[in-house]
């Protein structure tokens, strides 16, 4: 069956601001359709096997009266509670048990009918027996009465659960907070124990090198030390031949006082009229001696300087013969 035939059939069943679509063997209520006729403000859809209804059917804002009797209903949409103008439910000979906590909202409600469904035993008691017109408004009074104060016990349990949850986090977050001031103390504490480290580090090298240093000036000290004791040992040593330099110094005066002397001796014997005594005689036959030795001698020196000079001028004769 197309959406234009469902439409047609749908219009067929209306009658002013009621459509009656009972005994239609229905297992779902048609939302569009209904959606498609605002001013239609009841709906019979009692005597068919509808088991559940969809959410949009809460969308269907403009109904007043709603008949949902002798179905196979076993729940209500949660959404339930925007129908905020429906005044008359009949929910006679169905499968509930509970209703929607949503079902409190419904402000305007003022006619109900729950006998015949398997309810809970709090919500039989409150919906009471339904057998006339009077105990079916009652039953919508004390009904709403009975999930308004299931609305409060669940706005009170989930606003305990909210409190729960917001100290769950907040729990949550100061052992954040405590974590992360534990690594901050750990990050600092790693810190100070690494320029801790480093400065003892630093205080070895540094406690090395003046170890170094003070070695170093120990050794220089030692050096000197040992280079004095020997400059002193040298100073003693080289002071020691000076007795022995002064007594050459003491004979080579005397020599040389001797010398003098004998020079003058020759020079008395030869030049005054000392050499014809006997003293004088061999002094003066030594002085001949002497200078003939060295008129000699003269003439050797003088033939030598010759032979050189010949050798020369040869050498030089034939080196420049070789180079022509």
């Amino acid at each position: 069956m197309s959406k234009n035939s469902k439409v047609l059939n749908l219009r067929d069943k209306i009658s002013g601001n009621e459509v009656d679509l009972s005994l239609s063997n229905l297992t779902e209520v048609p939302v569009r359709e209904l959606a498609l006729f605002p001013k239609a403000t009841v709906v019979d859809l009692s005597c068919n096997n509808i088991i559940s209804l969809p959410p949009e059917f809460c969308n269907l804002t403009h109904l007043v009266k709603v008949d949902l009797s002798k179905n196979q209903l076993i729940c209500l949409p949660d959404e339930l509670g925007n129908l905020v103008n429906l005044q008359h439910l009949d929910l006679y000979n169905n499968k509930l048990t509970v209703l929607p906590v949503s079902f409190s909202q419904l402000r305007s409600l003022k006619w109900l009918d729950l006998k015949d469904n398997p309810l809970e035993a709090g919500l039989a008691k409150a919906a009471g027996d339904c057998l006339d017109e009077k105990q079916c408004k009652q039953c919508a009074s004390k009904v709403l009465q009975h999930m308004r104060a299931l609305q409060d016990e669940v706005d009170r349990a989930r606003e305990k659960r909210l409190l729960k949850e917001k100290e769950l986090e907040r729990k949550k977050e100061a052992k954040q907070r405590e974590r992360e001031a534990r690594e901050k103390e750990a990050r600092k504490r790693e810190k100070a124990e690494e320029k801790e480290k480093r400065r003892k580090e630093y205080n070895a090298h540094m406690a090395a090198l003046a170890a170094q240093e003070q070695q170093k000036k120990k050794k220089e000290e030692k050096k000197k030390k040992n280079g004095q004791a020997a400059g002193d040992k040298k100073i003693v040593v080289e002071s020691a031949p000076k007795p022995r330099r002064s007594l050459i110094g003491l004979m080579f005066k005397l020599l040389l006082l001797l010398l003098l002397g004998l020079v003058g001796v020759a020079a008395a014997c030869r030049m005054t009229d000392l050499q014809r005594e006997a003293v004088c005689v061999p002094v003066n036959v030594a002085v001949d001696d002497g200078l003939t030795w060295a008129k000699r001698q003269e003439v050797v020196v003088r033939q030598l300087l010759q032979n050189l000079s010949s050798a020369a001028k040869e050498f030089l004769e034939s080196t420049q013969t070789s180079k022509n």
